[in-house]
């Protein structure tokens, strides 16, 4: 009896993610890691043989190509190159999608993962709409927020979390969630209600989730939204996501009875997000052509680069320690379209002094020439309707 030939995954990226991911997939009958790209060296890897250097080996050797990088320049221009080979290809950065995923997206088959909170919420969606609910609001949990923390306090939770410098003071300012929400807004159909959202402090979900939805009807349509725990809560949040919405009133005493409360507003929590243990989901999934979330066709929401400090001209902006200079706050494109994507702000240097708070324009910054940045110019259009 011959067993089905196994799907050839290939991996862009060596960090949490990426080699998370490859671990994973060595677990599962139906699919191999079949190539890794990287800039470091083959030899320090065990299977040296699966890593390689050239883009094209990548796609030669892969049936779909995980993205993991978390470099938006360097991923742009990759995912490019094996879209227009044919290849799907399956995400899990935000950042990637709300910068270039609508242009990326004309090239071929796309889609953010499962497994963040993004994924984790098409995913949640899918199952709501699926039984008849109405979502009203689109929401993560966070459960500690500092706007400006200091290198000390980030290089000490760098290393006792295991990962980048950059992600973690990503997550504590603010910026990852703010990302998160606009790619649930474009994908999704739901709007930024307000720049830099409203993530009311509650004291537990239910609570928070519903003065959310009450602004979600205020507006007319479902908002993109987190809640901030408080640090009176009783218990911690979930690392999760929720999905406040409605329903028929006909069906009111049947969800009071099934503990869902009074209404007219229910919460259904998932509890949980697994990063790169859920991407093998999403992996199948696309290869049905399936796309689980992407960020449309026509996107309303970006996030916009904030300064932590005054940056003179001359300032330097590296990806790496971008996070000391500015974090990102999630926006309407039409309210303002000439500012610059957080995305992009990578080896960008500063040309017009920018004062603390200040929302960066392109006009305050020269940036290296890329395929993201062109890509967010199809993205421009795209949400201005030409």
């Amino acid at each position: 009896m011959h067993s089905e030939k196994k799907l050839n995954v290939g991996i862009i990226g060596t960090g949490f993610i990426g080699n998370g991911l490859l671990n994973v997939i060595r677990l599962l009958p139906d699919m191999q890691v079949s190539a890794v790209l990287t800039h470091r060296d083959p030899a320090g890897f065990d299977q040296p043989e699966l890593y390689t250097a050239s883009v094209q080996e990548l796609i030669d050797r892969s049936d779909l190509v995980a993205e993991c990088s978390g470099d938006i320049l360097y991923a742009a221009e990759v995912v490019a190159k094996v879209l227009q080979a044919g290849l799907p290809v399956v995400t899990m950065d935000a950042e990637l999608q709300i910068t270039a995923g609508t242009y990326l997206s004309t090239l071929g088959l796309l889609s953010e993962a499962e497994g963040d909170q993004p994924g984790a919420l098409a995913a949640l969606g899918r199952e709501v709409t699926a039984m008849g609910f109405t979502p009203l609001v689109y929401g993560n949990l966070k459960g500690f927020l500092n706007l400006n923390p200091t290198l000390e306090d980030m290089q000490y939770w760098a290393k006792a979390q295991g990962i980048s410098l950059e992600q973690v003071t990503g997550f504590t300012d603010g910026t990852k969630v703010q990302i998160e929400a606009a790619l649930v807004a474009n994908g999704l159909g739901a709007a930024v209600a307000q720049q830099g959202l409203y993530g009311y402090e509650s004291l537990d979900v239910d609570e928070g989730s519903k003065r959310l939805a009450e602004a979600a009807r205020a507006l007319g349509m479902p908002i993109s939204d987190y809640l901030l725990c408080s640090p009176k809560a009783p218990r911690k949040f979930p690392a999760g996501v929720f999905i406040t919405a409605g329903y028929g009133d006909n069906q009111a005493p049947a969800l009071k009875y099934l503990k869902m409360g009074e209404g007219p507003f229910y919460t259904l929590v998932r509890n949980y997000h697994l990063c790169h243990i859920e991407i093998p989901k999403t992996i199948r999934m696309l290869m049905a052509g399936d796309i689980l979330l992407d960020n449309s066709a026509a996107p309303t929401a970006s996030v916009g680069a904030i300064a932590k400090h005054v940056l003179e001209p001359g300032t330097l902006i590296r990806r790496a320690d971008r996070n000391f200079a500015i974090r990102g706050e999630a926006l309407k494109i039409l309210d303002a379209p000439a500012h610059v994507p957080i995305g992009l702000m990578s080896d960008a240097v500063i040309v017009r002094r920018v004062e603390p708070g200040q929302l960066i324009d392109f006009a305050d910054v020269e940036l290296p020439d890329s395929l993201a940045q062109r890509a967010w110019g199809y993205t421009l259009g795209a949400a201005a309707g030409v």
